[in-house]
């Protein structure tokens, strides 16, 4: 449930702060913005942690089912959302690695 809820209904997200879902598969991926009131950038990463592709500044949508979704363009197994523009900013190109911190481990 809290993968599906992710950034909905959050008014703001500190600057350096992203959320981070890891599936269960790596698959072709789609995220869309259902009752998500800040704009976004949606990365999708693969299994090795290699960046795989990349929607970048995807605005709120307030019309619930029918928000368009946002897909993958390879599939991926880890997603990470940050604010729109800090990809920009951080200067992210598909290849890019995620790395982790101490306190999060990589999927099985």
């Amino acid at each position: 449930m809290e993968r599906a809820r992710g950034l909905m209904f959050r008014e703001s997200m500190d600057e350096n702060n992203g959320m981070l879902f890891i599936h269960d598969d790596q698959q072709p991926l789609a995220y869309w913005m259902k009752n998500t009131k800040i704009p976004l950038d949606i990365l999708y990463f693969d299994s090795k942690l290699h960046l795989v592709s990349q929607q970048r500044d995807v605005p709120p949508c307030s019309l619930g089912n029918r928000c368009p979704p946002y897909p993958s363009h390879a599939p991926a197994l880890y997603v990470l959302e940050l604010n729109a523009g800090q990809a920009s900013k951080l200067g992210l190109k598909d290849g890019a690695t995620l790395t982790f911190g101490p306190d999060i481990p990589p999927a099985d």
